[in-house]
């Protein structure tokens, strides 16, 4: 079988944003893993409006050529795993738009989420995988939470500033748990689609 091809999705557009750590760190983990091929997709790269469309593209398609770009790009993948960061309690609202952009590319797709902040957006992961039903996508029971000590390691705020490598003791398991049940879903809702 071939490899799935999975969108890392950068979920932070601010200037000063962290997620571009964490993402590369799981891009690398995913390709390294076997069964994957893993691409990055920054919402920076893609100028979304804020949603204005009649309706979801289920129902009819999208005018603005920006949403459709999105949409297109979107369906090259089998799944995606989703970098988030967690403003107050919930994912951020580039994000939450990016999935309001499209509705058919994300469906029958697995994913999973590697969050970061002070209690490894545990909370915005639940908002997610919520949203992520309505979207009849497919998340993996584990996940990675970057929270806590292991955050402000890595974090420049923390003033340690330490390499990832530092706390792969602690997130690299939930890391290769989450990506072999990425590869599993993906190989099931493939083979199923």
């Amino acid at each position: 079988m071939s490899n799935l091809k999975i969108g890392v999705v950068i979920s932070s557009t601010r200037a000063t944003r962290f997620g571009d750590k964490p993402a590369q760190w799981i891009l690398d983990k995913a390709n390294a893993h076997g069964g994957i091929d893993a691409e990055l997709l920054d919402l920076r790269d893609f100028d979304l409006p804020f949603f204005d469309e009649a309706a979801s593209n289920l129902w009819m398609p999208s005018s603005d050529p920006r949403a459709v770009a999105w949409q297109n790009k979107l369906a090259e993948f089998d799944g995606f795993i989703f970098v988030i960061a967690e403003y107050n309690r919930s994912i951020t609202g580039a994000l939450k738009n990016a999935l309001d952009q499209s509705y058919k590319e994300w469906n029958r797709k697995p994913f999973g989420i590697v969050g970061y902040g002070t209690v490894g957006a545990a909370r915005a992961a639940e908002h997610l995988r919520g949203i992520g039903v309505e979207l009849q996508m497919v998340s993996t029971r584990s996940a990675v939470h970057i929270g806590g000590s292991d955050f402000f390691a890595v974090h420049p705020l923390g003033q340690q500033n330490k390499p990832f490598s530092e706390i792969e003791g602690s997130i690299g398991p939930s890391a290769n748990d989450m990506l072999d049940q990425l590869v599993w879903w993906g190989n099931a809702t493939k083979s199923a689609r």
